[in-house]
């Protein structure tokens, strides 16, 4: 099914709750009209990033044999900016010194075209040579000690302003001839939206109009100057996007102007119709979920919309061999985690020259795998019954004090202990609480989204009132939209605790204990597995709280005792009264309050215990049979999705002793027990595995099906025809 496609009704009714998709995937209607010509068109994407010296030196019918042998149905290809790869008239835009006669890009497009391939032409405005620096000093970006800016990598190259005429009329001109000259689809531009302060003379004007201010000397992200000038950056790229998308449009109405990146997530996704993710490789110690994080981020705010997720060849560090090639392993976990969390692959080749072909078959065979497997990859809604909050404004305006450090380590902690848990979840922008965004969605995760306003707490109040359920962690709601504490919580009614004034930690060789209920003998859920246990470590901070209600008390504190000398090292204290969980039935829901920064926790230390704790306590909270569980050895990736016609289980295989620091040097298989719970007003005619391409024997009992999957390589589809 074509995503330009609207399905009105694109939910399946389970646990009581109508899954119907976000309420930004409605703004996505307009896309229904079959005069939209591209949006919703490629499925496969193929960039080519060119060099200087590529005119001429490369061969561009191999390029093209390779889009129709892998499938590639769109192209994303270099026009102009820094260097112009066709014979560009506008004065100062530098034509490639290969070029000579040659219109290598017409040549390209041409070829594309016969090939009924979408075609977005790339720019990029971000540095500018000698001769435009000479005719227009004041198109180059400023430093804070008033010197022009040199290109940090390029030293013969000038940093331009992104704020300035050179962006605003150069740009604009450029963009203009493009779409005379090749009527591309949309006009794709990177690295369009500065880097840090400028202090060029129209920059200091334009501040200190929007503001009254000068430019901020401090950039510290809490600077009150320094958020007044974020504020006025976010508002004149929105200005320059607007600018450019509204004069692309002029030449051509179909056509769109597609940032690479904007700073505000929710005005992306209301004003994107096309979106190009670039995330493009792994470096350091960035896990190999982190491609479908982002994805998850972003469509939480442009909906079902077309999400294309640049991945590179290469290796991408911030060393940056461009013409590196990494090993096979890892282009196709990152791709397949892009894949399994509804990005549309598009390989980058910086360069059209081939040092090093090893990367060729391996990019060959992904797409050739998700082109046999299209039917399958054109979703129209995700099933995830559990929605991870991620808040823009708590990164921008909370912060400061020792325990408010690597705040976003409390996000990454939870994602990794859901991946680990085997859970199925979509992300939630802080800033689309309502009931219809909310709709599909009978938990709420909050990993210590500290600024809250009161409209947001009451809309969480109202989702709980409506019969969902929340967990929420460490100093959540104990701020509001501007990053200012409040005297309590919130969200303190939901949670039933209140703020007590002070935050204990980093609490050392301290302990979480872990008992029955006193009366029944038995262990609460949240302690399913760990009944042995009877202590665990303790988080690094906790929030001091006083209870306002009746709780249980599965696991209490046994504070800070020393760890030398080791004669020394037994508890002072046995116990406390101090709980370290708050669990309790709100309404039709299930309210879990943690006060320590377990999450955040989890991802410092990796402790297996701390995972199993918040996979329980997430368990508890949602109170229903999982759509989708899976039983087996090995770190499984699982998201599930549905099509017109049919429903899908995307199992990404993680395992591996590099998952935490890349690169993948091979896959590891592995094997696994599946149950899916199918939709109740569903009959599933036939099940496939899409990777390994054979049918599976299934037999309905009680709306679930069982399937031993022999092997997971990287992706494997399980596919339930309806």
């Amino acid at each position: 099914m074509h995503r330009r496609q609207f399905i009105k009704n694109t939910g399946f009714v389970s646990g009581g709750l109508a899954l119907t998709g976000t309420a930004v995937l409605a703004e996505t209607a307009r896309l229904a009209a079959d005069d939209a010509p591209w949006f919703g068109k490629a499925m496969r994407w193929a960039q080519l990033a060119f060099v200087e010296t590529d005119p001429g030196s490369y061969d561009p019918d191999f390029w093209l044999d390779y889009f129709k042998k892998i499938h590639a149905d769109g192209a994303l290809l270099s026009a102009g900016g820094i260097v112009a790869f066709y014979p560009t008239d506008i004065p100062l835009h530098h034509r490639s010194d290969k070029l000579g006669n040659l219109n290598p890009l017409k040549y390209l497009v041409d070829g594309c075209r016969k090939m009924n391939m979408s075609i977005c032409l790339r720019t990029d405005p971000h540095a500018a040579r000698q001769n435009v620096y000479d005719a227009h000093p004041d198109w180059i970006s400023v430093t804070a000690d008033g010197a022009k800016r040199r290109h940090w990598a390029n030293p013969e190259l000038w940093v331009t302003c992104a704020y300035g005429p050179y962006n605003f009329d150069f740009m604009t001109s450029v963009n203009r001839e493009i779409m005379d000259r090749f009527s591309p689809d949309g006009i794709f531009s990177n690295r369009w939206s500065g880097h840090g302060v400028c202090y060029c003379e129209h920059c200091i004007k334009n501040f200190k109009t929007y503001s009254g201010l000068d430019l901020p000397k401090d950039t510290d992200r809490l600077n009150p100057t320094y958020i007044k000038w974020t504020d006025w950056r976010m508002e004149r790229l929105k200005e320059l996007w607007f600018l450019w998308d509204g004069e692309i449009r002029k030449q051509r109405a179909a056509s769109r102007f597609i940032p690479n990146g904007f700073p505000d997530k929710v005005l992306t996704g209301q004003k994107s119709d096309f979106f190009f993710a670039d995330q493009q490789a792994r470096s350091g110690p960035i896990p190999p979920w982190a491609n479908a994080r982002g994805a998850k981020e972003t469509r939480a705010t442009l909906g079902m919309k077309p999400q294309v997720g640049i991945f590179s060849v290469g290796i991408e560090d911030e060393n940056r061999w461009k013409d590196s090639v990494q090993e096979e392993a890892e282009i196709r976990i990152w791709v397949a985690e892009g894949v399994a969390n509804g990005l549309l692959p598009c390989f980058v080749k910086f360069g059209a020259v081939l040092y090093d072909k090893r990367w060729v078959d391996t990019v060959s065979g992904i797409y050739q795998r998700y082109y046999k497997a299209e039917k399958y990859l054109r979703n129209t809604a995700n099933l995830a019954r559990i929605g991870m909050v991620y808040s823009e404004q708590t990164d921008r305006k909370y912060g400061g004090k020792p325990w408010q450090e690597r705040a976003r380590d409390h996000s990454s902690g939870m994602y990794h202990a859901l991946v680990e848990a085997r859970m199925p979840f979509e992300m939630v922008n802080d800033r689309l609480l309502d009931a219809t965004s909310l709709q599909p969605y009978k938990l709420l995760v909050l990993p210590n989204i500290a600024a809250l306003s009161d409209q947001q707490c009451n809309q969480l109040r109202s989702f709980v009132d409506g019969g969902g359920s929340l967990l929420a962690t460490f100093e959540t709601s104990l701020y509001n939209e501007e990053g200012v504490q409040r005297a309590d919580f919130g969200l303190a009614d939901l949670f039933g605790v209140s703020f007590n004034k002070k935050i204990a930690g980093p609490m050392k060789n301290s302990y979480l204990k872990l008992k029955a209920d006193p009366g029944t003998k038995a262990f609460h859920p949240v302690l399913k597995g760990m009944e042995n246990a009877y202590r665990i470590i303790n988080t690094l901070y906790q929030v001091d709280v006083k209870p306002q209600a009746n709780f249980p008390s599965p696991i209490t504190l046994i504070p800070t005792y020393p760890d030398l000398p080791m004669e020394d090292v037994y508890p002072r204290v046995a116990d406390t009264d101090t709980r370290g969980i708050y669990v309790r039935e709100a309404g039709k829901g299930r309210v879990v309050y943690i006060p320590g920064d377990l999450d955040r926790s989890f991802w410092q230390i990796m402790n297996g215990d701390h995972g199993k704790l918040l996979s329980n306590a997430i368990g508890w909270a949602l109170n229903e049979e999982p759509l989708v569980s899976v039983e087996g050895p090995g770190v499984i990736d699982v998201t599930v999705w549905q099509q017109k016609e049919s429903m899908t289980v995307h199992l990404v295989n993680l395992t591996n002793p590099m998952m935490m620091k890349g690169p993948f040097r091979e896959l590891i298989p592995v094997r696994a027990k599946l149950r899916i719970r199918v939709p109740g007003n569903k009959k599933v005619k036939a099940a496939k595995l899409l990777a390994a391409n054979q049918p599976l024997r299934f037999d309905m009992g009680k709306q679930s099906l069982l399937f031993d999957i022999p092997e997971i390589s990287d992706h494997e589809i399980v596919a339930l025809d309806f």
